[in-house]
């Protein structure tokens, strides 16, 4: 069993999806210069364990994700806790921290580990039932009214004055170039076997056929990479925030992607098939190109907005970054426990 400093932490890290190794990452990075340590956790998934390898940061494989059914979920969550418990039983965390993960909540809870968590899709219902109330702290822009995150039994709630995304995206470098034809669209595939998408259809390759007749359209897949004519899918895993950097246009129906792009000053599209959302909205007020557009008015809407990316550094400079509020509340437990 490792023995720490006085005042050195060892934290946990769960990452479910690519977005949460990217956030992981930051608050990792950050961490570790302070002196902690920090484990980083994920599951097998398209996304997380290569964006794991080419942020270079050795992530712990624990389970797999397997949104095939309500049984296959249930399954491959209840086999992620007991390896975390066998993993964390005799040599407890600190701290854990998450985006969210059900497996990491009831764990962390469990073995009695105070629990940070980020949180921005309140539109998540079971996912937000299962972690918000077992949560000690919860992080949220905003832009997010508190009581909605309270009606999910949260305990206290620090907010700040940005969203998720400029965790990783002040600073930022594309880690992957890309040499498709120009002018590219990227549109990013619904998340139609998550838990608050049962029962949705899924638009998104019908809205990138119809943009192919503006522009080369890569096609991002969530769970596999079969060829779709007339589009280009990927064969192997691109780095997503790399790509939306080089686009001359994202399209998505969630958000992450998206606000990317605009923080970056690449025009983007949401289509609200589940909701506009309250970081979406707060991302385009803030001046960033990020535009809410029916299914039915996409085509004209990217026609207008194709090519127009936008300057938006000193915007983005003026966003308060989600990982300066984490280190405040690990260094104040750090200082608490040196004492």
């Amino acid at each position: 069993m490792r023995v720490h400093k006085v005042n050195e932490m060892k934290i946990w890290y769960d990452a479910c999806t690519g977005k949460h190794i990217r956030y992981g990452v930051a608050i990792a990075h950050r961490l570790r210069k302070l002196g902690h340590e920090v484990i980083v956790t994920t599951r097998k998934h398209l996304d997380t364990l290569p964006l794991a390898e080419l942020l270079n940061e050795k992530a712990v494989v624990v389970g797999r994700y397997a949104p095939t059914s309500k049984l296959t979920r249930l399954r491959e969550s209840a086999k992620r806790q007991l390896l975390f418990c066998k993993m964390f039983g005799k040599d407890t965390p600190d701290i854990a921290i998450m985006h969210v993960s059900i497996e990491c909540a009831r764990v962390a809870f469990g073995l009695g580990i105070p629990l940070i968590s980020t949180f921005d899709t309140p539109h998540a219902e079971a996912q937000c039932r299962l972690t918000v109330p077992l949560t000690d702290t919860t992080i949220v822009s905003k832009a997010i009214p508190p009581q909605t995150v309270y009606r999910y039994g949260a305990k206290r709630i620090v907010q700040f004055d940005g969203v998720d995304e400029v965790a990783w995206m002040k600073g930022f470098k594309s880690e992957m170039k890309f040499d498709f034809e120009r002018p590219f669209i990227v549109v990013r595939e619904t998340e139609v076997k998550a838990a608050y998408a049962e029962g949705t259809s899924d638009i998104s390759e019908q809205i990138a056929r119809k943009l192919s007749s503006l522009a080369k359209v890569v096609f991002l897949p969530r769970y596999n990479r079969k060829v779709k004519k007339g589009l280009v899918v990927p064969k192997t895993f691109v780095d997503s925030t790399s790509l939306a950097a080089q686009a001359d246009l994202v399209v998505s129906v969630g958000g992450t992607i998206a606000r990317e792009a605009a923080l970056q000053g690449t025009p983007s599209i949401v289509v609200p098939i589940f909701g506009w959302g309250h970081v979406n909205d707060y991302v385009s007020r803030k001046g960033f190109p990020l535009f809410k557009v029916k299914p039915s008015d996409v085509l004209k809407y990217a026609k207008k907005c194709l090519g127009r990316h936008v300057d938006v550094s000193e915007s983005l400079a003026e966003l308060e970054n989600p990982v300066d509020v984490i280190e405040t509340i690990i260094e104040r437990k750090s200082t608490i426990r040196k004492n």
